[in-house]
């Protein structure tokens, strides 16, 4: 079998828009358009395109990286797929994807959506914010006014597919024959081959850059939500329209307070004097200043709701609550006099507690003794 990568001119980790770039260069010199009455060109023609369809193909790539063979170390199977077709992990194939096909048939010059994660505080989804996202992404080429081509330029209807952008293959496998519809490995699924492609773009009609959208993040926005940004996703390839920006929202985790829906969730704490006598305490909300009055006798546990004092709700009127959970707070280093006060109360409440010395370090080497 013939390697691929030699025949294309390019290194063997040469990346998927180097390996488009290098075919369709090959194509427009030994087009038989270009080379009538040519056989050694037409020949070279077929394996270069042979070349491109394997390597432009990510799983019949990976096969012959591996096995030497598209169809894997069986030379069957491999899976069906577009030159080109990739995911939104990859931002460069993303932009560089070939064009799909509808069932129709009709080729597709929408471009890819993209994504993009931005991080809130939990104030910021209390009161909503708007955010400047950066992203990397294809636009139109200004040079050619995104046509792909130089001024002046021909551009002939690729004489594979007669425009159609994609040919028929019938492949041998186990089950028999099958017929699969695929891009046109001649003018990479455009319909349309070019004979003096733009210099900055290569004939894509649109090149890389970065774009700045603020985003407007309405008050009551969740972790998980997404927002979508209809028209600012990477161009299509040659005037081809936009796909969306899709903006999903992740919330920072918060030191104090913890949310479910439009309810937050917090701890407050109070001395065990505090809890017992009562008192009132002035708690600072995710926006505002409240006071929580505590009886006398309240218990760690006991849940106190601030109505309104939660997230405004994104598809209502109003917020949520805010549940304040008390929690009391035994002291752990007392002074002899705090813990002679604290003595005499248990004496007078008739309350067994350990003397003074008891479970102390002198207690314990004594124990250690006996």
């Amino acid at each position: 079998m013939s390697d691929y990568y030699q025949l294309l001119g390019v290194d063997r980790g040469a990346s998927p828009e180097e390996i488009k770039k290098a075919y369709r260069k090959l194509a427009r010199q030994l087009h038989p358009d270009a080379n009538p009455d040519d056989p050694a060109a037409e020949a070279r023609f077929k394996q270069i395109a042979e070349a491109y369809e394997v390597l432009g193909d990510p799983q019949k790539r990976a096969n012959f990286d591996r096995f030497g063979s598209a169809g894997g170390p069986q030379g069957f199977g491999g899976g069906a797929g577009s030159a080109f077709g990739g995911g939104l992990g990859d931002l460069f194939d993303a932009f560089f994807t070939q064009s799909g096909f509808n069932q129709a048939g009709s080729r597709s010059t929408q471009g890819s959506d993209l994504q993009y994660a931005v991080e809130l505080t939990l104030e910021e989804t209390v009161s909503g914010v708007a955010k400047d996202v950066t992203v990397r992404t294809a636009v139109a080429c200004d040079a050619c006014q995104a046509t792909g081509a130089q001024d002046g330029a021909e551009v002939l209807t690729c004489g594979e597919c007669n425009g159609m952008g994609q040919v028929r293959q019938v492949r041998q496998s186990i089950l028999g024959q099958m017929v699969t519809t695929v891009a046109c490995p001649t003018c990479g699924g455009d319909g349309q081959i070019i004979t003096s492609p733009c210099n900055e773009c290569a004939g894509e009609g649109r090149t890389i850059d970065e774009r700045t959208y603020t985003v407007d993040i309405p008050a009551g926005v969740s972790a998980g939500s997404t927002l979508r940004l209809t028209g600012r996703g990477a161009v299509g390839p040659r005037g081809g329209g936009a796909g969306d920006l899709y903006v999903e929202i992740q919330v920072r985790s918060h030191e104090v307070f913890s949310r479910e829906q439009d309810t937050l969730f917090a701890d407050m704490h109070v001395a065990m004097t505090q809890a017992a006598l009562g008192t009132v305490i002035s708690f600072q909300t995710i926006d505002d200043v409240c006071d929580v009055d505590v009886p006398a006798g309240s218990q760690s546990g006991h849940v106190f709701t601030i109505r309104g004092a939660g997230v405004p709700r994104l598809r209502g009127r109003g917020r949520g609550d805010l549940e304040l959970t008390l929690v009391v707070d035994t002291p752990t280093k007392l002074s002899e006099e705090e813990e002679g006060l604290l003595r005499q109360l248990a004496e007078r409440r008739d309350e067994s507690v350990k003397g003074p010395a008891e479970g102390g370090i002198f207690s314990k080497i004594k124990s250690a003794f006996n």
